[in-house]
């Protein structure tokens, strides 16, 4: 099974993006993404932004994992 997590961009540059999840920020791969910008959210798997989704999708990906923990 593969698990997504959602995050805020914080920062893009040269195809690399900097996340927010949840306080803990980090570097991942944004290469495969077209137009991200600071404030998107996305969904990253295995250090790589694989899709950008919405705020209330972010908010659902995040409920999810908290009933699961």
């Amino acid at each position: 099974m593969c698990v997504g997590l959602s995050a805020r961009v914080v920062n893009v540059k040269d195809g690399t993006a900097v996340i927010d999840a949840s306080g803990a920020k980090r570097e991942v791969s944004a290469g495969i993404l077209e137009d991200l910008e600071p404030g998107d959210f996305v969904m990253v798997h295995a250090g790589v932004a694989i899709a950008k989704i919405t705020q209330d999708e972010a908010e659902e990906a995040d409920e999810l994992m908290e009933d699961l923990l």
